[in-house]
């Protein structure tokens, strides 16, 4: 076991971890941030995305001891209260059924928005081509990048 200081959400976390756990297990279990999901554990559906360094990364996947002394952005630090365009426009397009991957799926659309604001449909494909949705709402999480695209050049965020 070794100590890592964490920095999750713009809050310094201390914990005491192997440093081969998965980021994942640190996130949910020991600071207790549980929207980060566990889908395959082999990096291979993206329900784990979170953001190192603004950057989507497969938590499952990534050791502590490679996440220590890096921003690390989860689900819950995207915003406080669903106000993000993504979270907006997910909820207005109706993108969930099961939900499970959803915030995998959001986490990977914040970075590919804040990379490429005005994001073609081919940008979209390639960017969330790491998630899977098993229920298949393909369409409408195209949909709601591009309104969340236009909420974001609007100056609404």
């Amino acid at each position: 076991m070794a100590k890592y200081t964490l920095n999750i959400n713009q809050k310094q976390v201390t914990v005491d971890a192997d440093p081969q756990t998965p980021l994942l297990w640190v996130i949910r279990d020991e600071v207790g941030l549980t929207g980060t999901k566990y889908g395959c554990g082999i990096a291979q559906c993206g329900a784990c995305t979170v953001h190192l360094n603004g950057n989507p990364v497969r938590s499952c996947s990534l050791p502590v001891s490679a996440s220590s002394g890096q921003q690390i952005t989860t689900i819950e630090g995207i915003s406080e209260n669903e106000s993000h365009p993504v979270q907006k426009a997910w909820i207005e397009a109706q993108v969930p059924q099961c939900g499970y991957c959803q915030s995998g799926q959001v986490m990977s659309a914040v970075a590919l928005l804040d990379k490429n604001p005005k994001p073609s449909d081919d940008d979209i494909d390639a960017a969330m081509s790491g998630n899977i949705c098993r229920c298949g709402t393909y369409t409408r999480i195209r949909k709601a990048i591009h309104n969340a695209s236009n909420e974001i050049s609007n100056g609404s965020n």
